[in-house]
C-alpha cells in the first residue's frame, strides 16, 4: 500500500493546567488517498479534538502527526498555516459563508487569501465548481439568496478550490433537512471519487456512516473500531 496520507501516531491531547483532562488516550491511525471515512462516536468521545488536530488548529499533547509525508511536530505556526492551506479543505456543519459576497466570490475566498490578489484563472477555476456542483446559474447570486443546500455546496466548492488531497468535514449534513443533506452527501462522495480526494467526515447519522468505505468509531478518547466496509 502506498505511504499514507495522514499517519497520527500515538497522539494525546490533554486540556487544563492545574487539574489536567487527557481527552485523547494513544491515537494511531493512517488515512490514504482517495479513502471516504466516517468518524463516529458518541458526544464527548473526542472527535472534535481530533479533527482539531488532523486540520492543524491545535497541536497534540504527545505522538505526532504527518501529513503528506512531513512530520508538523516542530513546525512554527506559518508553516502549519501554509501546510494547511495547500494540504486540507474544511466542510463545517454551518457553512460560514460570506454573505456580502456572491457564490462565485465565496467560492475564490481561499485562492485569495493564499495569494493576496485575484490573479488570471481564478474566477474560471471557481466557476467550473461551481458547475460541477450544479451551481453555476447562481454563480451572481449572493450567499444569502441561496438554500440552505445550495450555501452547503457552495462550501463544499470552497473547500476544493485548491485542491487539497484532503477534506475534513464535521457533520457537514448536521444542519439540513433530509433530501438536502442526501445531496450533499452525493456531492462528496462524488468528488472523491472524481479526483480521488480523500474524505474524514463526522457524522452522527448512522444512514450517513453506512454509505462510506469505512467507518472509525471512538468511545471515551481511543479509536474502538475501524471497520472497512462495502457502502450501502
Amino acid at each position: 500500500m502506498a505511504d499514507p496520507l495522514v499517519l497520527v501516531d500515538g497522539v494525546t491531547k490533554s486540556f487544563g493546567r492545574e487539574v489536567v483532562t487527557e481527552v485523547l488516550h494513544g491515537i494511531d491511525l493512517e488515512l490514504h488517498a482517495g479513502e471516504f471515512t466516517a468518524l463516529v462516536g458518541p458526544s464527548g468521545s473526542g472527535k472534535s479534538t481530533l479533527l482539531n488536530l488532523l486540520g492543524l488548529l491545535d497541536r497534540p499533547t504527545s505522538g505526532r502527526i504527518v501529513l503528506g509525508g512531513r512530520d508538523t511536530t516542530g513546525l512554527d505556526e506559518g508553516e502549519r498555516t501554509a501546510l494547511r492551506g495547500r494540504s486540507l479543505g474544511f466542510v463545517f456543519q454551518f457553512h460560514h459563508l460570506l454573505p456580502a459576497f456572491t457564490a462565485l466570490e465565496n467560492v475564490m475566498m481561499p485562492m485569495l487569501a493564499a495569494r493576496g490578489r485575484e490573479e488570471p484563472g481564478m474566477r474560471e477555476k471557481a466557476f467550473a465548481l461551481l458547475e460541477e456542483i450544479g451551481l453555476a446559474d447562481r454563480a451572481s447570486y449572493g450567499a444569502s439568496k441561496l438554500s440552505g443546500g445550495q450555501q452547503q455546496r457552495v462550501a463544499v466548492a470552497r473547500a476544493l478550490v485548491l485542491d487539497p488531497p484532503l477534506v475534513l468535514a464535521d457533520e457537514p449534513t448536521g444542519n439540513l433537512d433530509t433530501e438536502s443533506g442526501a445531496q450533499v452527501f452525493e456531492l462528496l462522495r462524488r468528488v472523491s471519487e472524481r479526483h480521488q480526494t480523500a474524505f474524514l467526515v463526522v457524522t452522527h447519522d448512522e444512514r450517513i456512516a453506512a454509505r462510506c468505505d469505512r467507518v472509525l468509531t471512538m468511545v471515551d478518547g481511543r479509536v474502538l473500531s475501524d471497520e472497512r466496509r462495502t457502502p450501502a
